[in-house]
């Protein structure tokens, strides 16, 4: 098979300073096999985990490491078998590319919870268990991509394709654990942290019926979070106010990147309400106080990202009721840009790189 050259934007090794730089690289794709698709990349999102990854925060980074897994584009070449696209269709590639597929997980539809034994494989940085062959994944910074057909989505005709990339990402990781936890209109629902992840789970909690409350520590972010359709703005630091929401919530989505007190969110959850962790992948600041969490019978669990299902899914709910990240277009070239504002919380709500402007690079 002939390897498709691609330009790409990439952390070549891990660096001492606290940000690792990207910088152009040249990768090579290998062509399409039968079952699946070669995709010109369009837009490809900017996760916080992106700059998690390439900084090696979580020790597990593979370098060379070419970060993004919210990716939208169009469909070059289909293999012989792929039924479900054709050469011209929008198409979107989200957090996973392949998993087990025989699993209890995979078999049931959940392939983000994949058992087999290198769990599935991320857009970029292989395989989420590695198996110590180095094996290596790159994603979306970058001017194409081959994904196994199962693995690709539609992106429905009413989604702007320059917004859209975020609802991969930042759009399941809100939607899933909405759904799996039930949430049904009336529901009260708080989301912790009006960012990337918590703009999106506002508005979908929103369109699901819920009664949103936003949970911030900013009073500078009342009006953006009123205007994604949040019903009450709670500012974490007003402690009568806090006091006022205890038992309130049936659901609280921390969407909260880094390591955080989780003890005062306890105390707002409902009985048998529970607080899911979307957001921060590690310890608390605090351990949990189990007194909090056994009054009332409420729990406190986590989600990752959906599965494949749930990914059409939320794509499709946002078709339907006019749901759009809310996003920052970029050129490549100002990555390292963006993730410098990233780490200062300037950003409204999600980067999103033109592709065409890597594209056009010498």
């Amino acid at each position: 098979m002939e390897a498709i050259k691609t330009k790409a934007y990439g952390a070549k090794a891990s660096l001492i300073d606290s940000l690792s730089r990207l910088s152009r690289m040249d990768i090579e794709r290998k062509a399409p096999r039968e079952d699946e698709v070669l995709i010109d990349i369009l837009y490809c999102g900017v996760c916080h985990s992106d700059l998690h990854q390439v900084r090696n925060d979580w020790a597990n980074t593979i370098y060379p490491c070419i970060p993004g897994h919210e990716i939208v584009g169009r469909v070059v070449e289909a293999g012989s078998r792929v039924t479900k696209f054709k050469a011209g269709d929008v198409v979107g590639v989200g957090c996973m590319v392949d998993s087990c597929g025989q699993c209890a997980s995979c078999s049931g539809g959940d392939e983000q919870y994949c058992e087999g034994p290198v769990s599935w494989t991320a857009t970029y940085n292989g395989y989420m268990k590695p198996d110590g062959s180095g094996y290596n994944t790159f994603g979306g910074y970058s001017t194409s991509v081959v994904v196994k057909e199962s693995f690709v989505l539609r992106i429905p005709d009413k989604l702007d394709i320059s917004k859209a990339a975020p609802i991969l990402c930042a759009g399941v990781t809100t939607y899933s654990p909405l759904r799996h936890w039930n949430t049904q209109p009336g529901d009260k629902v708080a989301v912790v942290g009006i960012g990337g992840l918590g703009h999106m789970a506002i508005q979908l909690a929103k369109a699901m019926g819920a009664h949103v409350t936003a949970i911030t520590h900013s009073e500078g972010k009342r009006a953006a979070a009123e205007a994604l359709g949040a019903d009450e703005v709670l500012i974490e630091s007003d402690k009568k106010a806090m006091e006022a929401h205890q038992l309130a919530f049936k659901l609280i989505l921390s969407t909260i990147p880094d390591k955080f007190d989780i003890n005062p969110y306890v105390s707002l959850l409902q009985r048998d309400g529970a607080l899911v962790v979307v957001g921060v992948l590690g310890p608390f600041k605090s351990p949990t106080n189990n007194m909090e969490v056994a009054f009332h019978r409420r729990s406190v669990a986590a989600s990752i990202i959906g599965s494949i299902a749930e990914t059409q899914e939320v794509l499709d709910f946002c078709a339907e009721h006019a749901i759009a990240p809310e996003v920052e277009l970029i050129p490549m070239q100002d990555i390292n840009k963006a993730f410098s504002r990233m780490l200062d919380n300037d950003v409204k709500f999600r980067f999103v790189i033109d592709m065409q402007t890597l594209k056009d690079e010498n």
